[in-house]
Order: structure tokens, then sequence, then C-alpha cells
């Protein structure tokens, strides 16, 4: 290097003259979207007629700088693969424009490109035959992703976030509601990196539908999310109507336990009442014909006065048995004979030596249901008095 620049400035001295070689670029940086063409201007100034050896490179911060083109006699060659469909030079190279286009570009296209030129007779100043042009591809944003985070409910806090996976730069991001009531926000309440937007206190009014668009050089894309404000929590009306429902199931169940007690209750009452006697049950009636006193029945009390004055004993020694006598359905009476005489309708049993005594050979008296099923009345016979009469 020391010795070139030695060797150019006595060639000065001496009057020698030589042409000198430079490149130039139209621009240090060009930005191209993905997907669109780009173009890196450069070209080179030199006095002779000579073909020049051309070469780019490509250099990217992760990897070492590597060659992509060459022109050599008149042949271009391009040696990197992966542009090898995409790049070429724009003029001939004869009109000493050696710029290039790279078409569909990517965003791997991005780096730093550099050009060198040289000609045989020309005579070249340190770093005068290089062109450096940076290329940066840019990236549209991705269409964002909207979400709501908490409860839309009067009163609450919620924040509306976007996001967007893809884009170079990283895109900015803007909320806004849309007509009727067309609202813009601003920090704090909108972080423009981050894509979210807080809104506090919710109310009724602020219901509606929010965009958010999201921008970088490259391009810009939106989302929207529609905000229905609720004026209780949706999760309170499905656990009230949860509730609701096992109360109103808990209550059909309660009356109808109380039902099925009410009638299993009543038919044991109606089963109880069948297989028991009332106490206080009228009693049937006494037939006419049993009140009525008979001819015979005057008779016998006459009998059992004078029998009376005849006994040798005072009354009263053993009372009369009361089945002595049993008043028939007919109204009569039916006495036990005495022993060795003729059958009396007398209601005084036979005496011996003058006592009463109760006879063993009557019959058997009739049960008091069999009589009760006939229609018979149970009738109290009166007793005697010391005096022959009927008490």
């Amino acid at each position: 290097m020391g010795a070139l620049r030695a060797a150019l400035a006595l060639a000065a001295l001496l009057g020698v003259s030589s042409a000198v070689l430079e490149v130039h670029v139209g621009t240090g940086t060009v930005f191209s979207v993905e997907g669109e063409r780009a173009v890196l201007p450069a070209w080179y100034t030199s006095h002779s007629q000579k073909k020049p050896y051309v070469t780019w490179l490509l250099d990217k911060k992760d990897a070492d700088p590597f060659q992509i083109m060459t022109y050599l006699d008149g042949v271009v060659k391009v040696e990197e693969t992966e542009l090898k469909p995409r790049v070429g030079f724009l003029y001939p190279i004869l009109t000493h424009n050696i710029s290039v286009f790279i078409n569909a570009t990517r965003e791997r296209d991005s780096g730093q490109y550099m050009c060198t030129v040289n000609v045989v007779d020309d005579i070249t100043s340190p770093g005068k035959n290089v062109g450096v042009i940076n290329l940066t591809v840019l990236v549209p944003p991705a269409t964002p992703t909207c979400r709501l985070q908490g409860s839309p409910t009067v009163g609450a806090n919620i924040t509306l976030s976007c996001t967007s996976k893809k884009g170079k730069p990283l895109p900015t991001y803007q909320w806004q509601r849309m007509p009727p009531n067309l609202e813009v926000f601003f920090p704090p309440a909108q972080d423009h990196a981050r894509g979210t937007l807080k809104l506090t206190n919710l109310s009724l009014d602020m219901a509606g539908l929010y965009i958010c668009v999201a921008e970088n050089q490259a391009g810009s894309a939106e989302c929207s999310i529609v905000l229905e404000v609720h004026s209780t929590s949706t999760k309170a009306v499905i656990a009230g109507a949860v509730l609701g429902s096992l109360g109103a199931l808990v209550t059909v169940i309660f009356f109808a336990r109380r039902v099925i007690g009410y009638r299993r209750k009543k038919r044991d009452g109606h089963e109880e009442a069948a297989n028991e006697i009332k106490e206080d049950a009228v009693a049937p009636k006494t037939p006419s014909w049993a009140r009525r006193p008979a001819a015979d029945t005057i008779s016998k009390t006459s009998t059992l006065s004078s029998l009376a004055g005849a006994r040798e004993k005072p009354y009263g020694a053993k009372p009369p048995s009361d089945t002595a006598s049993i008043l028939t359905a007919t109204g009569s009476y039916r006495g036990a004979p005495a022993r060795g005489g003729p059958h009396t309708p007398s209601l005084s049993p036979p005496t011996t030596n003058g006592a009463l005594r109760h006879q063993d050979t009557s019959p058997a008296p009739v049960p008091t249901a069999s009589l009760a099923r006939a229609g018979a009345v149970p009738v109290m016979v009166p007793a005697q008095s010391r005096a022959g009469s009927l008490v």
C-alpha cells in the first residue's frame, strides 16, 4: 500500500499521465419491500477501452463475504445458487454501468453489497475501485391478532391486545373505535409498541367496534374486535340460572314428598277408623214393642209380690242371679222349669226350704254378640225390695 502511493506520487512528479479508475454508487442505502424488485445503482469511470473485470459480493452479519456474480471477458456468471434466477446486470457492461437488479426480494437478501472493478490499463487508487451499497428488504406486517383480556362488565377494567407475528422493521400499533362513536386513543392508555389498549371503569357507552392497525414502512394490516359491555357477569348469570334450577327442583321434590306423606297419612287414618269403634257412636233405639208393658209382665209382678210374703228368711240373703231370666226377641221371658213341677211363666225362681236357689240345670246363655246380630236389645230386670215391690 505504501509502495503504491509512493509510485503514484513519483509518477505525478515525473509528469507521467495515467488514467485513474474509480467506482461510483448512486446511494449507499437501498430499501425494498419483500416481493418487489430492488436495484443497486453503480458505475465506474475509466479512460481505457479495455473490458473490465467486475465482481459483486455480499457481506452478511452472520457470515463471511461471498461472491454472488462476476463479469469477465464478456461473460456473466452467477455464483450464488439462491440468487441465480433473480439477479443480473441492469445494463450492458461496456456502457460502464454496472448496476444490478434483484427480483422478488426476500428478507434474507438484506446485507451489504460490494462491487469492485479492475481494468488492465487503468491505475486505481486504494479504495476508489470499490463501491458499497446496503440493501434492506422490508417486510410488511402480517395480519395481527386482536384479543380481549378481562371480563367486559360495567365498572370493570379490560385490556385489548394486538400482535403481528411478522414485520420488518417491527410494526407499531394504533387502536381506535369506529363510528358512530369515533375515538382515537393515546398514551398511557395505549402502548404503540406493544399494541395494548387499557380501558378502565367500563360503561355501556364504551361498547362498539374497535380496530387495531399494525404498520411499518413496508405496509400495514389490521384486525378488529367487537366489545360488548354487560351489566352483570356472564358467569354470575350462569351460576344464578343453575342455582335457580336446583332450587326449583328441590321445591318440587319437597312438595311431592309432602303430598305423598299427606295421602299416606290419610289412608292410614281411614284404615284405623274402620278397625275401631267410636266412643261417641249413637246407641240403637229401643223398638216400640219393647217399651210397651205387656199383660203377662203385670201378672208376673203381682206374683212376685205374693211370693215375697211367704218367704221364711228375710230378703237379701242372696241376690237373685241376673241371668235368671232373659228377654227374647219377641218380648217374652224364658224361665227355667222347677224340679218336678210344670213350666210356669213366673220370674221368681223355685225355692227350697223357703230360700232362693240358683238353677244349675238352666240352659246355657246365648252369647251377647249373637243376640246383637239378631236385633235383640238388652233390658235390665228390676230387683225386688223387702216389701215385695219392684225397685
